[in-house]
Order: structure tokens, then C-alpha cells, then sequence
């Protein structure tokens, strides 16, 4: 239980660091632990691996570089980086056998909201298709399609639609 709040302050204290406005990077101080860093050399801002909970959302993003995949205009089909995505994230599911996923599928806000309804789910369940041709079982993984609506990035032009067209793996706690 303890372990489980502290997790929950630190993902509270990133959330408010990223969310703060208007400081530049030169004017935060070093983080305690870390040495001082000069002003030519831009910071690392990656997370340490050692920093992320195994088997938790932020290990997923880490070890597989994303925990979604985008799709092209009207597709539910996976392009090659896509799939080289969802191989890592297989890799890293055979790590958790005891991990569950939910597979979102979305899809940008042009249509009815019954054919995205559609083709979100086309999306999730290619998505969870592939994971589980890579010998994920099929019983750990779960899909929901949201549609147009739960967009990543607000806005109405083609940089805002590429991104909404995804589907995102998101680790729903254990399989059963």
C-alpha cells in the first residue's frame, strides 16, 4: 500500500511539473540527486528505468517507445512502424504474463459518430489481433472503441487528425 501512494505522489508531482507554464529550463534548479549541468549542454530528460514501476503504464511506454499507434485517414490497417511498435509491446507483455491490457480505438472527428464508434473498434481489435498473433493470449487483452470522442489533440486540421487516429494500449491491472 505504501509503495502504491508514493507512486501515486510522484505521478502527481510529474503531472504538475509538466503542467507548469512559462519557466524556462535554464531558470529550474538541478533535481537534488543529480549534479548541475552546465548551460551548454541540454539536460536528459528521459526517464531512468530504474525510476518506473515494472509492469506499470510508464515501464510499458519505456521499454516499447509507445504505448500507441497511429493510423492512416480512414484505416484500420497497421503500418510497419506500427507493428514494430506492437512487437515491442508484446516482448514487453511476455515480461508481465499476469499484466491485462485494454486496447482503445479512436478515430478523428470527421464522420458519424457511429462510424467511428466502428472504426475505432476495427483499430482496437486490429491491434489486439496482432499482439496476440505474437503469442500474447487473447484472454489478456481487452478492446473499446471511443470513437471521435476522446481526441488527443483538439483542432481541425490534418497534424490534430493524424494523431487522434490511434489505438492505445493501456495497462488495465491483472489479467484474469
Amino acid at each position: 500500500m505504501r509503495l502504491i501512494t508514493m507512486t501515486a505522489i510522484a505521478a502527481l508531482a510529474l503531472t504538475t511539473a509538466a503542467c507548469t507554464k512559462n519557466k524556462k529550463a535554464e531558470d529550474m534548479p538541478p533535481p537534488v540527486d543529480a549534479p548541475a549541468t552546465s548551460s551548454a549542454a541540454p539536460a536528459d530528460t528521459s526517464v531512468a528505468t530504474s525510476d518506473v514501476t515494472p509492469g506499470s503504464q510508464a515501464d510499458l511506454v519505456a521499454s516499447a517507445g509507445s504505448d500507441r499507434v497511429l493510423f492512416e485517414y480512414d484505416s484500420f490497417e497497421l503500418t510497419g512502424e506500427a507493428r514494430g511498435i506492437l512487437t515491442r509491446q508484446a516482448e514487453w507483455l511476455q515480461k508481465y504474463p499476469s499484466v491485462a491490457f485494454t486496447v482503445e480505438g479512436h478515430a478523428d472527428e470527421r464522420g458519424t459518430r457511429e462510424y467511428n464508434l466502428a472504426l475505432g473498434d476495427r483499430r482496437a481489435n486490429a491491434t489486439k489481433n496482432f499482439l496476440a498473433a505474437q503469442g500474447v493470449a487473447a484472454t489478456r487483452l481487452r478492446t473499446i472503441s471511443y470513437g471521435k470522442e476522446r481526441p488527443e489533440v483538439q483542432g481541425s486540421d490534418e497534424s490534430g487528425y493524424a494523431q487522434n487516429r490511434r489505438a492505445v494500449s493501456v495497462v488495465s491491472g491483472a489479467a484474469s
